[in-house]
């Protein structure tokens, strides 16, 4: 069998990753008698075998990435909190696209659920809408919890990082504003209605002002709850969103 070696050549590489990180596992951690321990999922003894959540005995392999977490952060940031979430599956792979980033050129853009700091206890399930509890019925549910912006921009050192900015700010530099503007100019009614609804979604923060039908359908806007993030090669200026 004939092997060919095939000179290596850099492409560029553009990313856009929506909602992505907040799919990815985390690992929460609780501070307790001995520091802080992984909080493990084990079963009771019981005739019922129910899920519960226990400490580990001892140090796990996520460990190492808690240390570095604590590390990046502030100490009083720390030592105010009685949990820690970390995703390792997060800093490994910001850190390998920001590498590639980094020597072959192009971008990621990163939209997500965000808190720009260590993240404590956001591991949430929702199923029909509602949430419920995380170890009930498992498989049943959508599980996701809040991204680590400061975590994923320290794993990005190989690379250029900008923001994070609000959704808000980020659809209006790139001129959602005026695009909205020029579509209702020409449109019917139905269609103007549907269009303020959407752009609340996108930029308004909280219930919409304007609404006017059942309050269980009102649009909740989502400008300030989604962050986003972008990740450059050094030698590329800033994004136009985050100048």
């Amino acid at each position: 069998m004939l092997f060919y070696l095939l000179p290596y050549v850099a492409v560029p590489t553009i990313i856009i990753a929506h909602e992505f990180y907040n799919a990815l596992p985390v690992h929460q951690f609780q501070r307790g008698s001995r520091g802080w321990c992984e909080k493990m999922i084990d079963v009771t003894k019981d005739s019922l075998f129910r899920f519960r959540f226990v400490l580990s005995p001892q140090p796990t392999p996520a460990t190492l990435y808690l240390m570095k977490r604590c590390k990046w952060a502030v100490p009083e940031e720390v030592e105010k909190l009685n949990q820690i979430e970390v995703c390792p599956k997060a800093m490994d792979l910001t850190y390998t696209l920001a590498k590639r980033i980094g020597v072959d050129g192009g971008g990621a853009l990163i939209i997500d659920y965000v808190l720009n700091g260590v993240v404590s206890d956001s591991l949430q399930a929702i199923r029909k809408h509602k949430f419920v509890n995380i170890l009930d019925n498992p498989g049943s549910a959508d599980l996701s919890a809040y991204v680590d912006f400061a975590s994923i921009k320290h794993s990005a050192e190989e690379a250029s990082v900008h923001g994070p900015i609000t959704q808000s700010q980020f659809l209006g530099s790139l001129g959602i504003n005026f695009r909205v503007e020029a579509l209702l100019q020409n449109c019917t009614d139905e269609q103007a209605e549907s269009l303020r609804t959407g752009y609340w979604r996108l930029v308004g923060d909280g219930e919409a002002p304007f609404w006017i039908g059942p309050a269980e359908q009102a649009p909740i806007g989502m400008g300030t709850r989604y962050m986003a993030m972008s990740i450059v090669n050094k030698k590329q200026g800033i994004p136009i969103p985050f100048q």
